[in-house]
């Protein structure tokens, strides 16, 4: 009996594991535009943070 659970909680983590790989592949067009609002979004935020610490530092003066 315990083999047999072994065996099937073996078999569920390969299924599922694969089914996790298989999704990151095959990126529609919203989640790609998703991606990009995603990256401007944090290239803004960086600039807005490099801005501030700039206004700091003059400000320090």
């Amino acid at each position: 009996m315990h083999t047999n659970h072994f065996i099937l909680v073996v078999a569920l983590m390969a299924i599922f594991g694969l089914g996790v790989v298989g999704c990151d592949y095959n990126d529609g067009p919203a989640e790609e535009m998703g991606e990009k609002l995603d990256q401007s979004v944090e290239k803004a935020g960086d600039k807005m943070q490099e801005l501030g610490d700039e206004a700091k530092d003059a400000v320090d003066q």
